[in-house]
C-alpha cells in the first residue's frame, strides 16, 4: 500500500502498487491527458513506471524543462521510426536532444534530399496522428545484440556491446519500430504534435573521421505552436544578419580553403577590428593592466610543465627543428608567466595585471570550423592578474564591473553568469580547489549577480566564472571569464617574497572580456546586423556630389571631416545621386551627405542618417560636433 507524497506537501495512499499514469489520473482526468513522464524519488521514468513502495511523485507535463526534453527526445525516436518505414535499408545509429531541437545520425547508401526531409516529416506527422503507444522492454544484452544484427541494425548492435556488462539493456517499441534507448519516452506518439525537419549534415560515426561518414538529420520540437514560430522567427532573422553574408557584402573578410579556420582582413574589416583592439587597449591602460607580448612558439617541455600538454596535446600544432619539440600557443597563460619570473616580485607589486592581445592557435576539427565565429588562428583579449589569496576576491569583484561596463559600451545589457566548477580531469589540490571556487562565488554575489553552477565544467587548473552576452534576437554567446589558479604559477616555479620575507606561489587569475577577437566582431556584425554604432564604424561618412561641379567641394569637406578624426570617403563618380545613395545604403553606413549647388554656395551640408531620414542642411562644424557627440562608445549603441 504505497502512499505517494506529492509536490504540494499532499498525500495520497493507495492500496496496490500504482503507476505514474494511474497516480495522475487519480488527481485529476486534465492532469493524465497531459501528463508525459513522472518523477519518483528524483528520478525521471516513464508514465507507465510501477511504484511499489512509498515515494515522493511529480507529475511531468509540457511545462515542465523536463517536459520539452522528452517531447524532443520522442520526436527524435520518431524520426528514425518514419526513416525506418520510408527507407528500410536505412540503418540508425543515435539520436540525442540538442539545443532546441534534436538530431538522428542515419547511414544510408545515397544523400537524403529535401524532397526526402519533406516525406520524412509528413510520415512523421501520420505515425504521431496514429497516437502509437510507446512501451519500454529490459533485454538481456547478448540478446539484444544479436536482435540487432539480425534485423541489419549493425550500428545499434556494436553500440549495445560496447555497453558495461551489469547494465542495464532497455528497447522502447513503437508499432515495428525498436529502438535502443535509456529513455524515459512520452507514452505514445500522440504527444508529439510540433514538431520541423531543419536540414541534413554530414558526420562521423563516433565522431572519429577515419570512420564512415553518416548523414545527420537536424530537427526542432516544441510543446506549442507559437514557441516554434517564435523560433523559426528568429533563425530568419539570424540568416539576414549571418556575418559570413555580411562579410562579403561590407567587404570585411574572407576566408578560404588554403587557410582553413583562419582570416583574410580586408580594409574595412581591419579598421573595425582596429576599433575593438583600440579601445581595448584603453580599457587596460585604465584599469592598471601593462600590455605585454610574448612568443608564439614554446618548447614542448614548457607546456608539460604548464599542463598543457597532458590536458590539451590533441588541440595543439606542433612543429620540431634542431632536435627540439614546440608548440604553438594555444592560449598565452605560460608566456606571462615567464615575464613575472624574470624578476624578484614583492608583496607589493601584487596585484600585478598583465595584458595581451596574443594570437593563438589551435587545432579545431574542420568540421566545427564556422566563418569567423569558430576558427584555428584567432587573438584574445587576454589579461592574468598576479596576486595574493586575500586580493582575490577584490580582484574578482572588480574585474565583474569591468566587464559589464564594457558590455554595455559595445550595446550588450543582459549578461548571465556562470560559475564553472572542479572537473573530474585536474590538478591541484582539493583545498585549492574549495577555496578558488568559494571567491568566485562570494564575489558574484558581492556584485549583486545572480548565477547558475556548472558542475565539472571547469579548466583542468582551476574553476571559472563564465560571462554570457545577449544580442539583439535574444542569442546567448559565451565571451568573458575569469579563472583562479593556484596550480599553474606553482608548476611554472614563480615566486614573490612575501612581507614575512618568505617565499610564496601567487595567484593567478587569467580573465578575458571579449575572448576571441575574432569571434566578438562575429557577434558584433550580427547584432548590429552590420549597421555599427558610428564609433565601431569602417566607413561614417560618405560624402557624394550631385554633379561635377561640386567635385571639388566634396572633396574639402571629407577632408575636413578626416581632420576632425572622422573617418570619411568622398564618392565623386558621374552616377544619379539616387543610386549613390541606394548603393550606400547597402553598405549600412551611419551618415550619408550630399554637397549639390546649393549648399556648395553655403559653405553647408545635406545630411541623411542611415535609417533615411533627412536632417536637411547644416554648417560643417554643426554636423561635426554632432559625430563627435554620438562617436563615443556607448552612444546610440
Amino acid at each position: 500500500m504505497p502512499t505517494i507524497r506529492l509536490p504540494d506537501g499532499s498525500e495520497k495512499r493507495f492500496e496496490a502498487p500504482v503507476t505514474v499514469a494511474e497516480v495522475a489520473q487519480s488527481i485529476g482526468a486534465g492532469l493524465a491527458r497531459a501528463a508525459l513522464a513522472g518523477r519518483v524519488n528524483g528520478k525521471l521514468v516513464d508514465t507507465s513506471y510501477r511504484i511499489e513502495d512509498d515515494a515522493d511523485v511529480a507529475i511531468v507535463t509540457d511545462r515542465d524543462p523536463e517536459g520539452l526534453e522528452l517531447i524532443r527526445h520522442s520526436t527524435a525516436h520518431l524520426l528514425a521510426y518514419a526513416v525506418k518505414e520510408l527507407y528500410p535499408e536505412a540503418q540508425v545509429t543515435i539520436g540525442p536532444v540538442i539545443e532546441n531541437g534534436f538530431y538522428y545520425d542515419f547511414s544510408y547508401k545515397r544523400p537524403f534530399t529535401p524532397e526526402d526531409l519533406e516525406k520524412i516529416e509528413q510520415r512523421m506527422r501520420e505515425l504521431a496522428k496514429r497516437d502509437i503507444p510507446v512501451t519500454r522492454e529490459v533485454w538481456e544484452r547478448d540478446k539484444a545484440v544479436e536482435f540487432f544484427h539480425s534485423i541489419g541494425e549493425h550500428y545499434k548492435a556494436e553500440i549495445i556491446a560496447s555497453i558495461p556488462e551489469g547494465e542495464e539493456i532497455t528497447l522502447y517499441r513503437e508499432g515495428d519500430f525498436v529502438d535502443l534507448c535509456r529513455g524515459p519516452h512520452v507514452p505514445s506518439t500522440g504527444k508529439l504534435k510540433v514538431f520541423k525537419l531543419m536540414k541534413v549534415a554530414g558526420a562521423y560515426w563516433r565522431g572519429d573521421s577515419r570512420n564512415e561518414m553518416l548523414q545527420r538529420i537536424y530537427g526542432t520540437a516544441w510543446a506549442k505552436k507559437e514557441d516554434q514560430d517564435a523560433y523559426l522567427h528568429m533563425l530568419e532573422e539570424a540568416e539576414k544578419r549571418d556575418h559570413r553574408r555580411l562579410g562579403t557584402q561590407l567587404d570585411l573578410f574572407h576566408v578560404q580553403d588554403e587557410a582553413p579556420g583562419m582570416v583574410f582582413w580586408h580594409p574595412k574589416g581591419w579598421t573595425l577590428w582596429q576599433q575593438v583592439e583600440q579601445y581595448m587597449r584603453r580599457v587596460y591602460r585604465e584599469n592598471g593592466y601593462q600590455e605585454v607580448r610574448c612568443p608564439q612558439i614554446l618548447d614542448r617541455v614548457l607546456w608539460e610543465k604548464s599542463g598543457h600538454w597532458e590536458n590539451y596535446k590533441e588541440n595543439m600544432f606542433t612543429t620540431h627543428s634542431e632536435n627540439r619539440d614546440y608548440a604553438i600557443k594555444p592560449m598565452n597563460c605560460p608566456g606571462h608567466v615567464q615575464i613575472f619570473n624574470k624578476s624578484l616580485r614583492s608583496y607589493r607589486d601584487l596585484p600585478l595585471r598583465y595584458g595581451e592581445f596574443g594570437s593563438c592557435h589551435r587545432n579545431e576539427p574542420s568540421g566545427s570550423l564556422h566563418g569567423i565565429m569558430r576558427v584555428r588562428a584567432f587573438t584574445q583579449d587576454d589579461g592574468h592578474i598576479f596576486c595574493t589569496e586575500e586580493q582575490i576576491l577584490d580582484e574578482c569583484v572588480a574585474f565583474t564591473a569591468l566587464l559589464q561596463k564594457v558590455y554595455r559600451d559595445f550595446g550588450f545589457d543582459n549578461v548571465i553568469y556562470k560559475v564553472s566548477t572542479r572537473p573530474e580531469k585536474r590538478v591541484g589540490s582539493e583545498e585549492a580547489w574549495d577555496k578558488a571556487e568559494a571567491a568566485l562565488i562570494e564575489s558574484l554575489k558581492r556584485s549583486g549577480c545572480d548565477y547558475e553552477l556548472a558542475p565539472g565544467e571547469g579548466a583542468f587548473y582551476g574553476p571559472k566564472i563564465e560571462y554570457s552576452l545577449k544580442d539583439a534576437i535574444g542569442r546567448v554567446w559565451q565571451c568573458g571569464t575569469i579563472q583562479v589558479d593556484f596550480n599553474m604559477p606553482q608548476r611554472l616555479g614563480a615566486e614573490y617574497v612575501a612581507e614575512d620575507n618568505t617565499r610564496k606561489v601567487p595567484v593567478m587569475l587569467h580573465r578575458a572580456i571579449l575572448g576571441s577577437m575574432e569571434r566578438f566582431i562575429g557577434i558584433l556584425i550580427e547584432h548590429y546586423a552590420g549597421a555599427f554604432p558610428l564609433w565601431l564604424a569602417p566607413v561614417q561618412v560618405v560624402v557624394m556630389n550631385i554633379s561635377v561641379r561640386q567635385a571639388d567641394y566634396a572633396q574639402s569637406v571629407a577632408q575636413a571631416l578626416r581632420e576632425a578624426g572622422f573617418r570619411a570617403e568622398a564618392d565623386l563618380r558621374n552616377e544619379k545621386i539616387n543610386y549613390k545613395i541606394r548603393e550606400h545604403s547597402l553598405q549600412k553606413l551611419p551618415y550619408q551627405v550630399v554637397v549639390g549647388d546649393k549648399e556648395k554656395a553655403a559653405n553647408k551640408v545635406a545630411v541623411r542618417t542611415r535609417g533615411g531620414e533627412d536632417l536637411g542642411q547644416m554648417d560643417l562644424s554643426v554636423f561635426i560636433e554632432r559625430l563627435r557627440n554620438e562617436a563615443r562608445p556607448g552612444s546610440a549603441a
